[in-house]
């Protein structure tokens, strides 16, 4: 049986894959792509080619802003080098994988709800 707060979830994450797919050229192929340009913009140095450390760090970058408008991270500071580091303020619940993904799919919603 499927819900009706997942099909609008579906709904809404497929019309911000499709403005994504305007603003950028390409349709972002799942959530960790999105959490990758969700760090670039966080990082706010622009697009180049970054490394696969970097790019994890990234990542991490996103999902620590995105987990930052539940209460559950905040921003430590910025190192010398421009890249921000976050502290944990409260502990995550335990989700399995599906859950998490709702999660952070919902905070990116309203990510790109107040960031564009």
């Amino acid at each position: 049986m499927v819900y009706q707060k997942d099909l609008e979830l579906h709904r809404n994450w497929a019309e911000l894959m499709s403005n994504l797919k305007e603003r950028i050229g390409q349709r972002p192929r799942d959530l960790n792509h999105v959490l990758y340009l969700i760090g670039i913009q966080e990082l706010g140095k622009g697009m180049r080619d970054f490394s696969k450390e970097e790019k994890q760090d990234l990542m991490h970058i996103a999902t620590c802003r995105l987990l930052a408008t539940q209460g559950f991270y905040s921003l430590e500071g910025i190192d010398e080098d421009g890249w921000p580091h976050w502290k944990k303020t409260k502990q995550i619940p335990k989700l399995n994988l599906s859950d998490q993904e709702v999660l952070l799919k919902k905070c990116a919603l309203d990510y790109f709800d107040e960031e564009f």
